[in-house]
């Protein structure tokens, strides 16, 4: 699994070695190019995909979803962040071990919880109504009338994203202490650093939803990528919360 984070961190490491010795603007620069890219750890991928996938691909709702991850996400690194910025200190390495254990669990949760749907036959693709409008995702009743389970709530989201945080936050205020080393500078980095993750997070989960639910897709996602999300969240959670 090691490989699928070499190459986040190989690009996360020449984006910093930009940052060393760089005019202040140009360093909060950066940390904006990388904020954007934050969304794309493959802890977080694997643990939004489940999420949308269990909430049938429905675009606002996956938006949404993933805007609150992102909040949650952004407020447990500046929450975190700074202080250990301030004192230039790192996160307990037990504490830090712990959140990627507790996010760990919470992808096999999530994977699990997609599987048990599939198995159910909850994913069908269709265009049905609400309230006289038009729309399309992945679950409907045979007779077009269904009532929406929604998986995870905006709170849930949002303690997700926090948990996730927590992980990450050890990492990227390391990164930034030794790129900027200058307390103001490393601070105002992570200041521009955690809003773009939420950007960043409710984009991804807006684009994945909007993929699911096109015509082309929907047919193959149902009957084959569901089950091979599932399946693969599972390992890879098992691997990240260090139970294999």
């Amino acid at each position: 699994m090691d490989v699928l984070f070499q190459p986040v961190e190989e690009l996360d490491a020449w984006l910093t070695s930009l940052i060393e010795g760089a005019p202040l603007l140009f360093a909060l620069a950066i940390a904006f190019v990388l904020g954007l890219r934050h969304a794309s750890d493959p802890d977080h991928l694997v643990a939004v995909s489940s999420l949308v996938a269990a909430e049938h691909g429905d675009v606002r709702a996956a938006t949404r979803l993933g805007a609150w991850w992102g909040v949650g996400h952004a407020l447990t690194l500046l929450l975190v962040g700074l202080p250990l910025i301030a004192l230039k200190e790192q996160l307990p390495a037990w504490l830090e071990r712990a959140a990627e254990t507790g996010v760990g669990i919470v992808i096999l949760v999530l994977a699990a919880r997609v599987l048990v749907k599939w198995v159910r036959g909850d994913y069908r693709a269709g265009p049905h109504r609400h309230h006289e409008r038009d729309h399309r995702h992945l679950r409907h009743g045979e007779d077009g009338v269904h009532h929406h389970r929604h998986v995870r709530s905006p709170r849930q989201a949002f303690g997700i994203g926090m948990l996730h945080g927590l992980a990450g936050t050890g990492a990227v205020v390391v990164l930034l202490i030794a790129a900027l080393p200058g307390r103001v500078e490393a601070a105002a980095a992570l200041a521009v650093f955690a809003p773009m993750s939420i950007f960043s997070m409710a984009l991804f989960t807006s684009a994945f939803a909007w993929v699911l639910t096109r015509p082309v897709v929907a047919p193959l996602y149902r009957t084959v990528l569901v089950p091979a999300l599932g399946a693969f969240g599972l390992v890879f959670g098992l691997w990240y919360a260090g139970i294999t």
